[in-house]
């Protein structure tokens, strides 16, 4: 079934006096590849029967905590790729949780290749680019909460096809992996034996650590563990040293993911960058960016939004459809193209090409 939506890029000055940006904003947005880290939606589907492929408005809240990402918009939108989270219930008992994770993987992945002429489902980086070649927008899948697959060894050999390419080994709870990072914990008891073994499992199949949500003893003994030869991620994050929070990353975080190889993807939750939660800029996400530029420099440094994952996005950039004004607010610290290219998507496609360069299952 096709997917409806209009193509901003068949008339740009149009988007842009619509969006209230200049026409380079546009053109350099059109130009670049788009990757978000972490989108969200798939909760809702699963919780309320979210429907991914019709193209939805603003929601009840104006798109506050939902409603901000669905398939049509996202090819509305004009990005060229992302990355689908799954996220670990963690009050579902253990033995059943690799049985619906992988329940899951299948109802997103069909999801997807129900419209063959405008989304894929990919697993590595030839696969995003025979994706774009074709004209198609790339997903790839993960999962947020390694706990997800943690009943017995050798549950991440169950993935079917390579299809997940990334696991955030912490969510928002401690699991039997490790401490969050979420005043939910009690303490910050690190990364656990199973933890490490995790790490080193995901090393094995090459799937992307991701380092987002766990607690700051557990980041350091996941990159004690961690294969050297592949890059780690913090997908979806602020950092502290433009607002001082729990759920953000110091420079020391910031230098270790870097010499990795990996990136930083900049979260779009008002409250976690520093602004009011309702009435805060897409400005400040460049703030971010930035402090991570300077740190580290332009090339580990992403987007990573937490699209619909109960976030409350700057007010002139509530849902996909607005991402050129993050362009704009880069333009306007005078940022090249070159750069912003970088950041919207080609430093992720550097980090997919390093952990997953070739073809590795039916998916890819």
């Amino acid at each position: 079934m096709a997917l409806e939506f209009h193509d901003h890029r068949a008339d740009l000055v149009s988007w842009a006096f619509g969006l209230g940006v200049s026409r380079e904003a546009t053109q350099i947005y059109a130009a670049a590849d788009t990757i978000d880290l972490h989108i969200e939606s798939f909760v809702w589907t699963r919780a309320f029967g979210y429907d991914l492929a019709r193209r939805h408005g603003r929601g009840l809240l104006a798109g506050g905590y939902y409603s901000q990402v669905d398939f049509p918009r996202l090819l509305e939108a004009g990005m060229t790729g992302s990355v689908w989270s799954i996220c670990t219930n963690p009050l579902r008992l253990r033995g059943q949780r690799t049985r619906i994770s992988l329940e899951n993987l299948r109802h997103l992945r069909a999801l997807i290749e129900a419209h063959p002429d405008e989304l894929r489902v990919v697993t590595d980086h030839a696969g995003y680019v025979d994706a774009r070649r074709q004209g198609k927008h790339a997903c790839w899948l993960a999962i947020q909460g390694g706990n997800a697959l943690d009943s017995q060894p050798g549950d991440l050999e169950r993935i079917p096809d390579n299809l997940v390419s990334r696991i955030t080994v912490v969510h928002l709870t401690s699991s039997t992996l490790g401490a969050t990072s979420s005043p939910l914990a009690r303490a910050d008891s690190g990364l656990t034996e199973l933890g490490r073994d995790y790490i080193r499992a995901m090393n094995a199949g090459r799937i992307l650590v991701d380092l987002a949500h766990i607690s700051r003893r557990g980041f350091w003994q996941a990159l004690e563990v961690h294969d050297r030869s592949q890059p780690a991620i913090v997908s979806h994050t602020g950092v502290c040293a433009v607002h001082d929070l729990w759920r953000n990353i110091d420079d020391e975080q910031i230098k270790a993911i870097a010499a990795t190889g990996g990136v930083i993807g900049i979260v779009y939750h008002s409250s976690f960058l520093g602004g009011p939660t309702w009435t805060g800029s897409a400005r400040a996400i460049v703030d971010h960016m930035a402090h991570v530029v300077r740190v580290a420099g332009d090339d580990f440094v992403a987007l990573g939004s937490d699209w619909d994952g109960l976030i409350v996005t700057p007010k002139d950039m509530r849902t996909v459809l607005e991402l050129p004004v993050l362009v704009q607010y880069m333009l306007d610290r005078g940022w090249s193209s070159e750069r912003i290219g970088k950041i919207l998507g080609g430093n992720y496609l550097r980090v997919m090409k390093a952990i997953r360069p070739g073809s590795l299952g039916a998916a890819g």
